[in-house]
């Protein structure tokens, strides 16, 4: 056997130490693995093609050209799932969907393995080194192209989905490994089974495409590494993280699940989460209906609730359900996180301790505001009005006249001062009692109160002596008032033991129009108004009291 005839026993070889190089230089992750079930169905083809020329036995030839055509008819379902391992696509082969992705292609091997009718290939001649091939061969190989184009659709939208230029690179380098397969591919076809009857044979086409592949497929692992090595390293994060997490499909079937969800609950990988049988036992810090028939009904809604394990007295875990969507928004699965909240409820508990003690706080010093807001009032009534009649004091007098004289010469407004004091007061002291007198003085306080105004300010000026400011009142009104507190005066009795005593008082009245009133001093002004209400007051007295006496 000439060189040219082993060429693809040298192509094989060729694959065989690819194959060998790939176990010793990577480590064998996911990726890897899918690579070299691939790989060694590629190593089949050119195998059972060397196998058949190294014997003369029909029968045998048969069975290595049957091995060769199987590992020709699964090169496209391999081609498939290996574009969606290196895409990155590797959770959309679920059992249902890798099985009808298989199923044509084994038809097709099923079909060129027992030959029916020699519908599928024959020998020439009694040996199978020189073949007729039938219509089942044409269904397999096309079969093979339009796997060909389901992976190359899938690696188009792999790159468009892909924002890296170097990953971009790198599925372009697959991408031109499934291009040089199928081309070498349809060349073996073209020359050596539609144009055999005019072309001598050419050995090797396919098996050097499938050589040539491979290394571009190699290279791209190789480059897909780094994607493994941060797989490995999110795996070791996901085994190791404290979160418990759990990762169940679209039928509550567990995928994933760490050891960060052992202190909570008990799952293992392949059982069904069943959420109702879990919550059930757990004190819920809600609505525990509601969050179970969200759980049931809405699964694209993320969920938060809070549990107390009756297990472990006082601790609390967070539960919190986020849906795994693909890129179509199509409802895959679920990812269910427990945290351990112990510490942070009790922090949450202690920090209500704490508010409530400092409302209770707050609410004490608010009575104490409140108190001593009171109690500054009461001082405050007390600094401006006489103890004994509650009328205002001499002293807020004075402050608050000097205010309206200025307001009044200000806006030319007429004003009147009474000043009087009670007739013969030292004398009811000496015979009735000092108690006595200090009734006299309030109940006359109070009489005179009933028929002022309450713009009126009625002031005790010193023992029995009181003062009186109306505001807005003329002379003619002033008398006419004067006249009327005189009269209640008179009529108004005060008890002293057996006896009803009553009191007259004399009034010296100042009135001022707005015309004449002109000043410069407001204290000046003030002590000559109560001089000349003062010397009304004794002409009152001196008159024989009981009177008024009105002053300019």
């Amino acid at each position: 056997m000439g060189l040219f005839q082993s060429i693809d026993f040298i192509l094989f070889i060729l694959l065989f130490a690819l194959f060998v190089c790939v176990i010793a230089v990577n480590r064998i992750t996911q990726t890897h693995k899918v690579y070299l079930a691939f790989h060694f169905i590629m190593m089949l083809w050119p195998l059972g093609l060397f196998a058949t020329k190294i014997t003369d036995d029909p029968a045998i030839q048969h069975a290595f050209i049957n091995m060769s055509y199987f590992g020709m008819g699964m090169l496209g379902p391999g081609w498939l799932i290996f574009v969606f391992f290196l895409t990155g696509r590797a959770e959309r082969l679920k059992a249902g969907r890798l099985f009808v992705s298989i199923l044509p292609a084994f038809a097709c091997v099923t079909a060129a393995l027992t030959n029916p009718g020699k519908l599928f290939m024959s020998p020439v001649g009694g040996s199978f080194l020189s073949r007729e091939y039938g219509p089942l061969f044409w269904v397999l190989v096309l079969i093979q192209f339009a796997y060909f184009f389901l992976a190359l659709m899938n690696m188009f939208q792999a790159l468009k989905t892909v924002n890296s230029v170097h990953q971009r690179k790198q599925l372009a380098l697959a991408l031109i490994g499934m291009f040089v397969l199928t081309g070498f591919g349809l060349l073996d076809v073209i020359v050596n089974v539609l144009l055999a009857q005019w072309l001598p044979v050419i050995p090797g086409f396919l098996a050097l495409g499938i050589l040539l592949s491979d290394l571009c497929f190699v290279i791209a692992i190789y480059r897909f590494g780094m994607f493994d090595i941060l797989s490995m390293a999110q795996r070791d994060i996901f085994e190791h993280m404290t979160t418990g997490i759990i990762v169940v499909d679209d039928n509550d079937k567990i995928l994933e699940v760490n050891k960060g969800t052992s202190p909570f609950v008990r799952a293992f990988k392949g059982e069904t989460f069943e959420m109702e049988k879990f919550l059930a036992p757990l004190q819920a810090q809600g609505e525990a209906y509601e969050f179970l028939y969200r759980y049931m009904n809405h699964p694209y809604e993320k969920m938060q609730m809070e549990f107390s394990l009756q297990e472990s007295a006082g601790r609390h875990v967070s539960i919190q359900i986020s849906p795994v969507l693909d890129d179509r928004k199509s409802f895959l699965g679920r990812i269910i996180t427990f945290h351990d909240v112990t510490e942070l409820r009790k922090l949450v508990v202690e920090m209500n301790r704490k508010n409530e003690a400092l409302h209770e706080r707050n609410l004490e010093l608010i009575t104490i505001q409140e108190e001593l807001f009171r109690v500054n009032q009461k001082l405050e009534q007390m600094a401006i009005t006489d103890g004994l009649t509650g009328c205002f004091n001499r002293r807020y007098l004075m402050q608050q006249l000097e205010h309206e004289v200025l307001l009044n010469m200000r806006y030319q407004i007429p004003f009147s001062i009474f000043l009087f004091d009670i007739d013969f007061f030292k004398q009811i002291n000496d015979k009735y009692g000092h108690l006595v007198g200090d009734e006299v003085i309030r109940s006359t306080a109070d009489v005179v109160r009933t028929k002022l105004r309450r713009t009126d300010i009625l002031a005790r000026y010193g023992g029995e002596e009181f003062t009186v400011y109306l505001p807005h009142t003329n002379r003619e009104q002033a008398e006419l008032l004067a006249e009327r507190i005189m009269l209640a005066v008179g009529d108004n009795r005060v008890e002293a033991g057996n006896e009803l005593v009553s009191v007259t008082i004399s009034m010296g009245v100042l009135a001022e129009s707005s015309a004449d009133l002109r000043f410069d001093d407001p204290k000046e002004y003030l002590r000559d108004v109560f001089s000349k209400a003062d010397s009304a007051l004794y002409k009152a007295k001196n008159g024989g009291r009981n009177r008024v006496v009105l002053t300019n």
